[in-house]
């Protein structure tokens, strides 16, 4: 049985596939190397999007999880006896404290995104450099 998580791509051997066409000075073995590289920038990208993904799905559990304790405390707090001013402002600094911390995991979760996602753009955006330097080598052997 195959391997899920392997590209039948690159199990393939496109070379014995392309022996057969005979171009003068086009070098098939390059192209392919050239492209096999290419799937697995893609490849690589797509993995750490897939990390990204995950660590920011651990944050957010983990940010869940600190609002429910935290609500159980806070709760507790706000059903103990006091006078209504006091519950009144006490009610307002839990919703300024907790618009804080919202905004603050707000921030932390889209700067983890956007790290991950820069991630993945610099490999492909690597390759895509390698890729054509590789194009411009090539077509001035042909020459």
């Amino acid at each position: 049985m195959a391997n899920p998580t392997s590209n039948p791509f690159l199990e393939n051997d496109f070379t014995k596939m392309f022996s057969e066409f005979k171009i003068p000075g086009f070098d098939f073995q390059a192209l392919i190397s050239t492209q096999r590289r290419n799937i697995e920038a893609v490849q690589n990208a797509n993995q750490l999007a897939i990390e990204g993904v995950q660590a920011v799905l651990r944050r957010q559990s983990e940010i869940m999880k600190s609002m429910v304790e935290e609500s159980s405390t806070v709760l507790k707090e706000l059903l103990a006896q006091g006078a209504p001013e006091q519950k009144i402002a006490q009610q307002t600094e839990l919703v300024k404290t907790a618009f804080e911390k919202a905004l603050a995991n707000l921030r932390e979760l889209t700067e983890m995104v956007a790290k991950s996602n820069t991630e993945a753009a610099d490999v492909l955006a690597k390759r895509v450099g390698e890729s054509l330097t590789e194009l411009k080598g090539a077509l001035q052997r042909t020459k």
